[in-house]
């Protein structure tokens, strides 16, 4: 069956960096874009960074450019995201997911905190 297993997250100071990884298994991951999202708490789940199946191309909302950087390794079946001058308001649980003719995949997620 499909998994993906977020890993990473944790406690940050603001200005820190993060590297998020999502683990997949269960399906053909080189054939499919991979997503990041994050959930902050009381506000709907928001689209954080996109990458093609190939890895040559990405896409991000805005309030994450020039800090976040998407990638996979096709061998590993991985996917990541690297997060760096880490804001307060990037505080959310992160979730990578899939979505597959098959179906749409999501995992457990990982909480991000940044704080002082």
């Amino acid at each position: 069956q499909v998994q993906l297993v977020e890993s990473g997250g944790g406690l940050v100071q603001p200005g820190g960096s993060l590297r998020l990884s999502c683990a997949a298994s269960g399906f053909t991951f080189i054939s499919y874009v991979m997503r990041w999202y994050r959930q902050a708490p009381g506000k709907e789940r928001e689209l954080v960074a996109v990458i093609t199946s190939a890895g040559d191309s990405t896409n991000y909302v805005d309030s994450v450019k020039g800090r976040f950087t998407i990638s996979r390794d096709n061998a590993k079946n991985t996917v990541y995201l690297q997060m760096n001058s880490l804001k307060p308001e990037d505080t959310a649980v992160y979730y990578c997911n899939a979505a597959t003719p098959y179906g749409t995949y999501w995992g457990q997620g990982t909480q991000v905190t940044v704080s002082s």
